[in-house]
């Protein structure tokens, strides 16, 4: 039996920078991964308040040495000839303009050895199998290591940060997929993909298509990720083999089509399901789940690693404040809650509407009234949690969407049936998981 004042599940960006950060206040951390780094993991594409977050860990040069500049985001449309590109620079806040592109099993290690220098007690290859939780609110984890030999760990709180494992969803039975927004992505690496010139090079591109929206990000050793994020019954129909469905899906977007001509695959192709869910609960009596272990939602904004990074950098001062002051558990806890929900309600809200023609227009051409395009660059750039005056641009953004919606409701709502009927019609064929899938983490689509 070893001991700890916090134990934490997933070596991911959310587990590195929650353990990071409370072994630097002082508490014993231990940290279970169950694979080993460096690992391959698609979410690459960071955003500009990222940035500071790395600067607090200490790891922002070793994260720049590995990434490419991103200044924007690329939006195209088969309706516009030219594409429609966002300069993080004209966001309300100007402070922050730029992000990176990186290749996730680097960066991953970066975090997790900066854990490990920190003080934090990181094992790799150890899966999690049960957590018992006390009366008195601690927990005795069970692990099991790479040779099948049994851990056992006393620990005052727990964090689950294991991603799409979620480990306390899975033993608690609360994971919940999203009815109102599901997809399927199909991605791979490629060298020889058309970049794009000067500044522009390492802004990623999202190409808007029938069936769903393509992602190409750049990375700075000249490869470059593409993926294909589409409604489950789409990929459900695949009759080829994984990668040729990739290469067939690309050409039905002509522009995405045009930058893969000199393409070459360097990496499998994968294929994952599920990406929308959520848990009921996010805390409980001695534990709190952060970053994709509680949700996720479609990656079309590259949210993913800014909110698990920004939700573990509040959870440390959470779990620190109810350490030293047990009684202050319940009202820590709950504003916490309040505040992850806040910023993934407001993505959600752009992003189940993303393929309506209305929203579409929106960011293809953009127009500033009431500030709103600059809103967007803020949703765009992360700026959701700070002293950032976000929340009225984006009020009239939505205004104005409406508005659009009605002016031409009968196109929308056809839009917004057939994008509910897809997630009916792929519901059935979409495997929710088998135990060894589970066990890994990633659910895979069950095709046919």
């Amino acid at each position: 039996m070893q001991k700890c004042d916090v134990l934490v599940i997933g070596g991911g960006p959310a587990g590195s920078t929650v353990s990071s950060l409370l072994a630097e206040r002082g508490w014993s951390v231990t940290q279970v991964e169950k694979d080993s780094h460096p690992k391959f993991h698609i979410g690459e594409s960071l955003l500009p308040m990222n940035l500071p977050i790395l600067e607090k860990l200490g790891v922002l040069e070793q994260v720049h040495e590995i990434g490419i500049l991103k200044y924007g985001v690329e939006f195209n449309c088969t309706s516009r000839e030219k594409p429609t590109t966002y300069y993080f620079e004209n966001a309300l806040n100007k402070n922050h303009p730029y992000a990176y592109e990186v290749q996730r099993d680097k960066f991953d290690k970066i975090l997790f050895e900066n854990a490990k220098q920190k003080g934090v007690v990181n094992l790799e290859n150890t899966r999690v199998t049960s957590v018992e939780f006390q009366d008195d609110e601690s927990c005795f984890v069970h692990a099991k290591n790479e040779n099948g030999e049994k851990l056992e760990w006393h620990a005052r709180f727990l964090i689950d940060a294991s991603g799409r494992g979620t480990v306390l969803g899975n033993q608690f039975k609360t994971k919940q997929r999203s009815k109102a927004h599901s997809s399927a992505a199909v991605f791979g690496h490629f060298s020889g993909v058309e970049r794009r010139a000067g500044k522009d090079e390492g802004n990623i591109s999202v190409y808007w298509f029938e069936h769903g929206w393509f992602w190409f990000i750049p990375f700075k050793d000249g490869t470059m990720s593409v993926g294909a994020v589409c409604w489950p019954y789409y990929l459900n129909s695949r009759k080829v083999d994984v990668e040729q469905f990739l290469m067939d899906t690309i050409k039905l977007c002509p522009a995405a089509q045009h930058r893969m001509e000199k393409s070459k695959l360097i990496s499998p192709v994968t294929a994952t399901g599920n990406f929308s869910y959520k848990l009921k609960k996010m805390y409980g009596k001695g534990y709190l789940i952060v970053g994709d272990a509680f949700a996720f939602v479609d990656p079309v904004f590259s949210s993913g690693v800014l909110l698990g990074m920004n939700g573990a950098m509040r959870a440390a001062d959470v779990v620190d404040g109810l350490l030293k002051n047990p009684a202050n558990a319940k009202k820590l806890l709950k504003e916490h809650d309040r505040i992850i929900r806040y910023g993934l309600k407001t993505f959600s809200w752009f992003i189940y509407r993303i393929t309506q023609p209305a929203m579409r227009n929106m960011f293809m051409g953009p127009r500033n009234w009431f500030r709103i395009e600059e809103g967007a660059l803020s949703l765009l750039a992360g700026d959701l949690f700070s002293d950032t005056k976000i929340k009225f641009p984006l009020f009239m953004f939505k205004v104005v969407y409406y508005f659009a919606y009605l002016m031409n409701w009968r196109i929308n709502r056809e839009a917004y049936s057939r994008r509910l009927n897809s997630i009916h019609r792929g519901e059935s064929p979409v495997a929710e998981t088998s135990s060894e899938h589970e066990k890994n983490s990633e659910i895979k689509i069950k095709i046919n």
